[in-house]
């Protein structure tokens, strides 16, 4: 078998794609470990290039991802203009990474932003929960793909060291696609 075909092999054993209930548990896991992702819009109104940092508030039953912003941000602007977005997450240094593809919707719903709301977000929202500017994003995951190692950061470690002694790689990958 060729270096090729073995490499192809090895992609191929380490692939887990994840659908319905386990995509859904793949997604809570990883927003728990690391709320805050790289919020990438399709367009860019400004100089943060269309991503920014934000932190996800809640997952809900169905898979939607909720977050907080201003009506005058440009993130909502971007996604008034076209509502496909990025999520980019990283749980560890070397493991838990979570990437997903959705539709955003700017809502404003009284009722969901007190459930959501905390006075630690007073700082952008100056009148606190009943600040004018305050809108809800909801993100729905249409695709996503993972990555992680199987058996948590410690053996990956020893087997990249081991890898590196022999001078072959010696892969505790998994990855795949997510789909709710």
């Amino acid at each position: 078998m060729s270096t090729t075909q073995q490499t192809q092999q090895r992609m191929q054993d380490s692939r887990q794609d994840l659908q319905a209930a386990d995509g859904l548990k793949r997604i809570r896991e990883t927003v728990k470990k690391t709320p805050t992702c790289f919020f990438t819009t399709a367009l860019e109104f400004g100089d943060s290039g269309g991503a920014r940092p934000m932190s996800v508030l809640q997952v809900d039953d169905q898979g939607r991802l909720w977050f907080l912003s201003a009506s005058d941000s440009h993130h909502n602007a971007e996604i008034t203009a076209n509502p496909l977005v990025t999520l980019y997450f990283q749980g560890s240094e070397h493991a838990d990474f979570l990437q997903l593809k959705g539709r955003a919707r700017i809502l404003v719903d009284r009722a969901k932003i007190n459930e959501l709301w905390s006075p630690l977000f007073k700082p952008w929202f100056n009148d606190g929960v009943d600040d004018p500017r305050i809108t809800l994003i909801e993100v729905t995951p249409t695709d996503g793909y993972y990555w992680d190692n199987k058996h948590g950061n410690l053996v990956a470690g020893i087997k990249m060291l081991l890898g590196a002694a022999l001078g072959k790689p010696i892969d505790d990958a998994v990855h795949g696609r997510v789909r709710i």
